[in-house]
């Protein structure tokens, strides 16, 4: 697997797949380098991971997503790594993310050495858990 920022190209696999996010805000963060592709040996995309700034100033990850078929081999685990490594060059010390109560990634977070930090509240969702990381 490979690990690249997203172009102008990969807008409209992202586009058809992240529903989470304006059309216009995910060619700004192309633009940004704020979202990685996943691709596999043959160079097809097979995921991506958007993250943001919460307060502007800790880097969030907002969006992970891995097709079917390449879940649960470790796919995730690298681009979350790769991300934690690209931040750190940036020179942030604390990472963050969230999830929903119903949502197994928690676990998967939790794992990568990331911990409850709070929750939020919303009426119509799920309690969103949010998620911190410090980085050595």
């Amino acid at each position: 697997m490979r690990i690249v920022f997203a172009t102008d190209s990969d807008y409209e696999y992202i586009r058809n797949l992240d529903h989470h996010i304006s059309e216009s805000l995910i060619l700004k963060k192309i633009k940004d380098n704020e979202i990685f592709i996943l691709r596999n040996q043959e160079e097809r995309n097979i995921g991506w991971m958007r993250y943001g700034y919460f307060w502007d100033n800790t880097p969030f990850m907002n969006m992970i997503w891995i097709d079917e078929p390449y879940r649960d081999q470790g796919t995730g685990k690298q681009v979350v790594l790769f991300w934690e490594e690209q931040m750190k060059q940036k020179g942030f010390n604390l990472m963050m993310t969230s999830t929903q109560a119903d949502e197994g990634a928690q676990h998967f977070f939790r794992k990568l050495g990331y911990k409850d930090a709070g929750c939020l509240i919303l009426d119509t969702q799920p309690l969103e858990i949010l998620l911190t990381k410090k980085l050595n």
